[in-house]
Order: C-alpha cells, then sequence, then structure tokens
C-alpha cells in the first residue's frame, strides 16, 4: 500500500508545486500598442507699427538755432534761457560794447590772482620761508606763457587789416555790430590787456599775503 500510494503522493506534490509556481509567477508587463505625442506647434504672432501724424504739431524742445541744422548749434531750454544769456553775455569774452584791452585785463587780473595760492601751497619751496615769493614768481612765469600762446593763436587766427570773423547775429536773428575781438588788431589788445591784468594780479595777491600779512589760508 505504501507502495501505490507513493506514485500518488508525488503526483499530487507536483501538481501542487506546479500550481503554487504558477500562481506566484511575476508578469512580465503590460504590452500595448505605444502612445504618440504629438509636437506642441507654437503659435507666432505678428504686428505691424504705422506712425500717424498728430493733428496738433508736438513742441519740439531741442531743435536747430534759428531753425537752421546747416549752424551745427542747437538750442535747448538751459542754452536759450534768458537767465544763462544773461550769465554768458555779461562774461569779458562776450561783452562786446567793451574795448578787446579792457577785455584782456579784467581776464587777466582773475587769472594772476588766482594762480599764486596753488603755486605757493603745491610748489617745490612750500614748505621753506621763501614759499611766497618763489610761488608769486611762478605764478607770473605761467602768465607769461599764456601771454606768449594768445600771441602765437593770433598770428596764426587772424590777418591784418582783415575785418571781423565774428557773427553779425544774435541768436534771435537780430543784427548786431562784429565783435572787433575777432580781428588782428583787437586780439593784439586782448592779449596786452591779460598780460598786463595777469602780472597785476599777482603783484595783487603777493602784496595782500606778505606785505599787508593778511591772515589768508595760501600763507
Amino acid at each position: 500500500m505504501a507502495a501505490t500510494a507513493s506514485p500518488m503522493a508525488s503526483q499530487l506534490r507536483s501538481s501542487f508545486t506546479s500550481s503554487a509556481r504558477r500562481g506566484l509567477t511575476v508578469p512580465n508587463g503590460i504590452s500595448g500598442a505605444s502612445f504618440r505625442v504629438s509636437p506642441t506647434s507654437r503659435r507666432s504672432s505678428s504686428f505691424t507699427v504705422k506712425a500717424i501724424q498728430a493733428d496738433k504739431p508736438t513742441y519740439q524742445v531741442v531743435q536747430p538755432i534759428n531753425g537752421d541744422p546747416f549752424i551745427g548749434s542747437l538750442e535747448t531750454p538751459v542754452t536759450s534761457s534768458p537767465l544763462i544769456a544773461w550769465y554768458l553775455s555779461n562774461l569779458p569774452a562776450y561783452r562786446t560794447a567793451v574795448s578787446p584791452l579792457l577785455r584782456g585785463i579784467e581776464v587777466g587780473l582773475a587769472h594772476g590772482f588766482l594762480l599764486v595760492g596753488p603755486f605757493v601751497k603745491a610748489g617745490p619751496l612750500r614748505n621753506t620761508e621763501y614759499a611766497g615769493a618763489a610761488g608769486s614768481l611762478a605764478a607770473a612765469g605761467l602768465v607769461v606763457i599764456l601771454s606768449l600762446c594768445l600771441t602765437m593763436y593770433g598770428v596764426a587766427s587772424f590777418n591784418e587789416g582783415e575785418p571781423s570773423t565774428a557773427p553779425s547775429l544774435t541768436l534771435t536773428g537780430r543784427k548786431k555790430q562784429p565783435d572787433q575781438l575777432q580781428t588782428a588788431d583787437g586780439w593784439a589788445k586782448f592779449t596786452g590787456g591779460f598780460f598786463f591784468g595777469g602780472v597785476s594780479g599777482v603783484t595783487w595777491a603777493y602784496f595782500l599775503l606778505y606785505v599787508l600779512n593778511l591772515p589768508y589760508y595760501v600763507k
């Protein structure tokens, strides 16, 4: 009986094992048709810009002087304001009613008086007792050099007997007398006045600092 039961037991064991294996089998996966993803299309938009002339003309803040673009200068609210025009017209270089000699003296006095301080405080002898004299002489030497430069400019720019090269119209188009500074004779007077005024300014600064001994910082 044991012999007859053994084949049956082995058959049952084999069937049970096969069924258990069949139940524990892991599926390979899901097979099916692949999804097709269509690429997204970019939507391109275009527009057109058209310039339309306004019914009312706009005010131009910056425009050519006198409406002439060939002059090469622009008229702005700053350069054309009454305050700026008054300030520029009172500078010595633009006071056309004053003689070029007097204008040169005024410019020279300002330069000569102000040049003494930097040479006294920054000169090579600034830490010695000769700082004042050395600085004043250096300032006078610079005035002489500037006067020679003005002379060379006048010789190269103006010819004897020729009329003034300055414009005879103002910014508003009004006629005026041409500036005599823009002539050979006028420039020579301006140069002489600058030399005299510059040396006088240096002398006046030295007199105030070291003769009257005023308590200035540049001493």
